[in-house]
């Protein structure tokens, strides 16, 4: 993303700050889900192997919500600035947690989230700036953190294709690097774009169909990865835990079967 500078209205000094371009307004879409009571925020860009511009851009808009994010929302929509969480999927899930680790932004985030995150191509191989420091319980983060995984992230589509989500820098590394409070849930038979529309257009959205082990269908995944975000901001945005408790108890059973569940609290 490319930035412009803007002086601070009615600074006495010589400051300035980041505001985002015109352009990167476009490429930031929201929509309010009333019936959850969140607004989701997401921001569509992408710069290539290395994220450091998409970490940036990510904290230059957070910074500006508290006086932007009102022209983006319907009237009757007030967002709550004091419950802020950040999420991503795939290399974005490692510029959120990125984002998270740097705290570099005016407006705190109290709940993170990664949806089948990835660090890079293989252990080694990480792409810049590197999360992963492969030390257990080492992310010295100041909120809560969950990870969703695909069990079939991992397993080749095809022979001439890289996995999507390769071992040694998927979900399960990221969840390893987790503290108090955390949780980790892994879908068995599904996929590394199994969370996505079952119509995801152009040439990218085909790509989702081809270069990534699938499960058999994505609505089952699409359905557990929102139901799970929305339980795990309940309990720490507003402070319900009864539907996060009752996934973890096996009160409330999910939409498909978990390969792996774990919580540290």
């Amino acid at each position: 993303m490319n930035f412009k500078r803007r002086r601070r209205n009615g600074s006495t000094k010589n400051e300035d700050r980041e505001v985002p371009t015109a352009q990167d307004r476009r490429n930031l879409k929201s929509s309010s889900c009333r019936a959850k009571g969140y607004i989701d925020l997401r921001l569509c860009t992408w710069k290539g192997p290395n994220a450091t511009e998409e970490i940036k851009s990510t904290a230059v808009i957070t910074n500006w919500f508290s006086e932007g994010l009102k022209n983006f929302l319907p009237s009757n929509v007030q967002p709550d600035l004091n419950k802020l969480a950040l999420a991503g999927h795939s290399r974005d899930g490692k510029v959120a947690f990125a984002l998270a680790l740097e705290r570099t932004t005016s407006l705190k985030f109290f709940a993170l989230i990664g949806i089948d995150p990835v660090d890079g191509m293989d252990k080694g191989k990480q792409t810049s700036p590197p999360v992963l420091t492969y030390v257990p319980h080492s992310f010295d983060l100041d909120m809560a953190a969950m990870v969703i995984g695909s069990g079939l992230g991992k397993a080749k589509k095809n022979p001439l294709f890289q996995t999507c989500a390769p071992k040694g820098v998927n979900h399960e590394d990221f969840y390893n690097e987790c503290r108090r409070p955390s949780c980790y849930f892994v879908a068995k038979d599904y996929g590394h774009q199994d969370m996505l529309d079952d119509n995801t257009p152009g040439v990218q959205g085909k790509f989702t169909y081809c270069l990534c082990k699938n499960g058999k269908s994505r609505d089952p995944m699409r359905r557990f990865t929102g139901g799970i975000i929305v339980a795990f901001l309940k309990a720490y945005l507003e402070d319900d835990f009864r539907d996060l408790d009752g996934i973890k108890n096996g009160h409330i059973i999910p939409s498909l079967e978990i390969q792996k569940l774990d919580f540290l609290v």
